[in-house]
C-alpha cells in the first residue's frame, strides 16, 4: 500500500501530517454525509441550479471510502454524432450517462505505462525516447532530440513548440494540427525546439501521444483494450470508451469517456495506495514517484507524470492552511481533485468547451462549497 505520508511528501513535501487509514474502495458505494456539514448536498444543489458554476453537469464527492454527493444536472454537452461531428444538445445527466474526459485522459495514460512499466511490457523512464521511433531518423536538430527520454515526454518537458492555448476548433491549434497530420507522430516529434529538454514544462498532447504509443507497441493491443483489464475492469466500471481518430491511431490525449463514478473510482484508487479491496492495481511505487513534483509549471502549480500538483487554501477552526492537492484536468471544465490529507475526492463535469473560464466553474464547487462545508 501507498504509505500515505510518503503521498504527502511526494505532493508537497510536508512531513508530519496525520496518518489516515486506508478506507477499502467497495463495489458499491455506500453514501453518507459524515465528515461534510449537515445538508451539504441541499446547499450543493442550490448553488448549481443557481447558475453559481456554469453548465455543470455532474460532482461526484467522496470521502473516508464513502460517497457524500452524488448529484448530476440538465446542461448543453457536445453530442457525437454516428459520423464522428458534433452537436450542441441540452441533455439531462444521470450515473449511467458517460461524460468525456478530454484531457484527463492524459492522467489515465500515465496509469497505464505505470502498470505496464511494472509489467515489464515498456521502457524504463529514462530510456531515449527516438530509440523507441526508429523510423524518423530524419528529424531537425536530432543532435538535441537525441537526448530526449521518455521522462521528459511523462512531465511534457521535450522543450519543443507546441500551442494548445488555441481553441481546439482552431487548425492552428497543435493537437488540433497533430490529428489532422498525415503522421500523428512525425508531427509530435518534429515540432521546433524552444527549451532544452528538462527545463521547461510544455503542455503537449503529442507527448501523451507519444506515451501512448509506446503502451499499445509494448502490450500488442488497442490501449483502451489494455485499459480495460488492467484498470478498469479491475476497478468495477461501467462502459468506457476511447475515441479513434480519422487515421486510425488512438486520441490518446483526450478521447476517453466514462461515467462520472468511474472517474471517483479512480480518484479512491489513488488514495488506497493503488489498490481496489485487496488488489494492487496500480503499483504503490509508481503512484509516489507520479506525484513528487518533476518540473514547475507557474507559482501555483507543479506537474509530476502527467498529474498535476498543486495545493487548495482551507479554513478550519484552528486556522487556515494549504493542503496538497493531486488533479487531473480536462478542456470544458472535466476535473478530477484528489486530497490526500483530508481521504477526500472531488470529481466535476461541465460542458464549458474551448471557453475562457471554463476552470471558473469546478474551482467554485471545490472551493465555495466542497472545502468549506468539510467537518
Amino acid at each position: 500500500m501507498l504509505d500515505r505520508r510518503k503521498f504527502l511528501v511526494g505532493v508537497a513535501a510536508l512531513a508530519g501530517h496525520p496518518h489516515l487509514a486506508r478506507a477499502a474502495l467497495p463495489s458499491e458505494w455506500q453514501m453518507t454525509e459524515e465528515g461534510f456539514a449537515p445538508g451539504f448536498g441541499a446547499r450543493l444543489d442550490q448553488f448549481i441550479l443557481s447558475g453559481q458554476a456554469r453548465n455543470v453537469h455532474c460532482v461526484i464527492v467522496a470521502r473516508r471510502g464513502r460517497l457524500v454527493a452524488e448529484r448530476y444536472y440538465e446542461g448543453e454537452d457536445q453530442v457525437r454524432t454516428e459520423r464522428g461531428r458534433t452537436r450542441l444538445e441540452r441533455v439531462a445527466f444521470d450515473a449511467e450517462r458517460s461524460h468525456e474526459l478530454r484531457s484527463v485522459s492524459k492522467s489515465i495514460v500515465g496509469l497505464l505505462y505505470g502498470i505496464a512499466l511494472d509489467a515489464g511490457k515498456v521502457p524504463p523512464l529514462d530510456t531515449l525516447l527516438l530509440a523507441q521511433f526508429p523510423q524518423y531518423t530524419d528529424l531537425p536538430d536530432m543532435w538535441q532530440r537525441q537526448r530526449w527520454t521518455i521522462k521528459h515526454a511523462m512531465t511534457m518537458t521535450l522543450g519543443m513548440d507546441w500551442n494548445e492555448d488555441l481553441s481546439y476548433d482552431d487548425p492552428r491549434n497543435s493537437q488540433t494540427a497533430m490529428e489532422a497530420a498525415p503522421d500523428r507522430y512525425r508531427y509530435a516529434l518534429e515540432q521546433p525546439i524552444v527549451a532544452v529538454a528538462g527545463e521547461r514544462w510544455i503542455y503537449s498532447a503529442g507527448a501523451t501521444a507519444l506515451i501512448g504509443k509506446l503502451i499499445e507497441k509494448g502490450v500488442g493491443r488497442a490501449i483502451h483494450d489494455y485499459a480495460r483489464s488492467v484498470l478498469f475492469d479491475p476497478l468495477g466500471f461501467g462502459p468506457t470508451e476511447w475515441r479513434i481518430g480519422r487515421d486510425g491511431e488512438t486520441n490518446f490525449a483526450s478521447g476517453l469517456a466514462m461515467r462520472p463514478r468511474d472517474l471517483a473510482r479512480i480518484g479512491q484508487m489513488l488514495l488506497d495506495g493503488g489498490k481496489s479491496e485487496e488488489r494492487q492495481v496500480v503499483p504503490a511505487t509508481w503512484l509516489e514517484d507520479s506525484f513528487k513534483p518533476a518540473v514547475r509549471i507557474n507559482d501555483r502549480r507543479q506537474y509530476g507524470y502527467h498529474w498535476y500538483l498543486s495545493e487548495a487554501l482551507l479554513d478550519r477552526p484552528e486556522g487556515r492552511r494549504r493542503e496538497p492537492m493531486v488533479a487531473a484536468f480536462g478542456n470544458g471544465g472535466q476535473r478530477l481533485f484528489v486530497f490526500p490529507g483530508l481521504d477526500l475526492v472531488v470529481v466535476v463535469t461541465a460542458g464549458n468547451y474551448n471557453s475562457r473560464d471554463q476552470g471558473v466553474g469546478p474551482a467554485r464547487v471545490l472551493n465555495d462549497i466542497v472545502l468549506p462545508n468539510l467537518r
